[in-house]
C-alpha cells in the first residue's frame, strides 16, 4: 500500500496541551471521520484516549477503560485509517526502551526517520505499567500542573492487549511529541491507559508511514493568546513518561 494514501489527522498541538489548553476542539465523532487507529485525551483531561478498530475509548483514573460517548469533547488527539503497510512479529522485549529501540529499527529499515508512523501491537504483556487522570477544569494550568494533582499509575499482570503507537519526527517537537507515544487498551476493552513501561512476550505487528499530517487547531479567540512554545521539552518529556 502506497503511505501517500494516508494522513494523520491531529486536533490542536503538544505545545498548547502542555500550556493548558484542554478545551473541546471537535466531538469524538467528529474525530472518528478522520481514524480508526489512534490517541489522544479528552475535554479538561479527562482520561487517556485510545482509538482502536473505529471506536473510541477512555482510560479512568484507576485503569478501567469506558467507550467515550460520540460528543464527549477532544482537545488532543492523533488519528489515522490503519492500513498495515508492514507487518512483522515481536518477541521477549524487556522493557519499553527495547520496544522503541526496535520501532525505530523497523523506521529507519523504510527510510522513515524523518516521516511520522502509527504502529499497532497486539500481543501478550507480561507486565504494564500505566497511567491515566480524571478532569481538572482550568485554563492556564499547565498540563504538568495538572497531571500532579490527578494522574494516577496502575499496572496490569499477563494481559492480552493492544498498543497504538504514535512516532512523530524531533522536528515535529512541539506540534506532538517527538519519538515515540504508546497508549494500551486490554483485549476485552475493560483496561488501559497511558503507557510507560511494560514487558512484552509475543506480539503481531502492523505499521504505516505516513507522509501527510491535517492539523485542526482550535478557533476561538482564548486559543491566540496562549504562548506556546513555553514548555520545555524536559517537561514534555516528564509527562510523557509518566512523572
Amino acid at each position: 500500500m502506497n503511505e501517500n494514501n494516508t494522513k494523520i489527522y491531529q486536533v490542536s498541538t503538544l505545545q498548547a496541551l502542555a500550556m493548558g489548553y484542554t478545551k473541546h476542539v471537535v466531538t469524538v465523532s467528529q474525530l472518528l471521520e478522520h481514524g480508526n487507529t489512534g490517541l489522544g485525551t479528552f475535554e479538561n483531561v479527562d482520561g487517556e484516549m485510545i482509538v482502536v478498530d473505529g471506536h473510541c475509548y477512555r482510560a479512568l483514573e484507576d485503569g478501567r477503560v469506558a467507550e467515550a460517548p460520540g460528543e464527549l469533547g477532544v482537545p488532543f488527539s492523533s488519528v489515522t485509517m490503519l492500513q498495515g503497510q508492514r507487518e512483522f512479529e515481536i518477541n521477549d522485549i524487556d522493557n519499553i526502551n527495547d520496544l522503541k529501540i526496535l520501532l525505530n529499527n523497523k523506521v529507519d529499515e523504510g527510510f522513515g526517520l524523518n516521516s511520522m508512523h502509527v504502529v499497532r501491537i497486539d500481543g501478550h504483556f507480561t507486565k504494564l505499567y500505566a497511567r491515566s487522570e480524571v478532569g481538572y477544569e482550568s485554563r492556564f494550568l499547565s498540563l504538568k500542573n495538572i497531571l500532579s494533582k490527578t494522574q494516577k499509575d496502575f499496572h496490569f499482570e499477563d494481559i492480552d492487549g493492544t498498543l497504538v503507537c504514535i512516532y512523530y519526527p524531533d522536528f515535529m517537537d512541539g506540534i506532538n511529541a517527538s519519538g515515540w507515544h504508546l497508549h494500551f487498551i486490554s483485549a476485552d476493552r475493560q483496561k488501559g491507559g497511558h503507557v510507560f513501561e511494560l514487558e512484552l512476550k509475543s506480539a503481531a505487528a502492523k505499521l504505516d508511514k505516513i507522509s501527510r499530517i491535517e492539523i485542526q487547531l482550535p478557533t476561538d479567540i482564548e486559543f491566540d493568546i496562549y504562548s506556546l512554545k513555553e514548555a520545555s521539552n524536559d517537561e514534555i518529556k516528564q509527562v510523557e513518561q509518566g512523572k
